[in-house]
């Protein structure tokens, strides 16, 4: 486990993901329950969390881990059931490809950043 790799997969975590996870949890949870806070402690704990996990397990059991610890985390965080932490995973995903996809469009990307 690399704790710097760790550490910028959060930072990057918190700067991309955690707005997005938070407006799609804000339009599906409701504002009262998907805070902004609430979403990075989803992003920070997820990251790490995956990482020990990946560690430990590695592999297709790992994902499976992981994808079950991403949707707990929302369900927990952002106060609904398990489908509608799915939902909000799903559309999450959807809208940072959408958004990757419009970034690598203008040059901005993680080739650009030397990733």
């Amino acid at each position: 486990m690399d704790l710097v790799g760790l550490l910028i997969q959060i930072v990057v975590g918190i700067i991309i993901v955690a707005p997005i996870l938070w407006l799609v949890g804000r339009a599906l949870a409701g504002k009262d329950k998907a805070k902004f806070t609430d979403a990075i402690w989803i992003v920070v704990l997820g990251a790490v969390i995956g990482a020990v996990v990946n560690a430990l397990v590695g592999g297709l059991t790992a994902s499976i881990i992981m994808f079950v610890v991403w949707l707990a985390l929302i369900k927990h965080f952002f106060d609904c059931g398990w489908l509608k932490a799915f939902v909000i995973a799903v559309i999450a995903v959807i809208v940072f490809i959408i958004v990757a996809v419009i970034l690598a469009i203008i040059g901005i990307g993680v080739i650009a950043l030397g990733f």
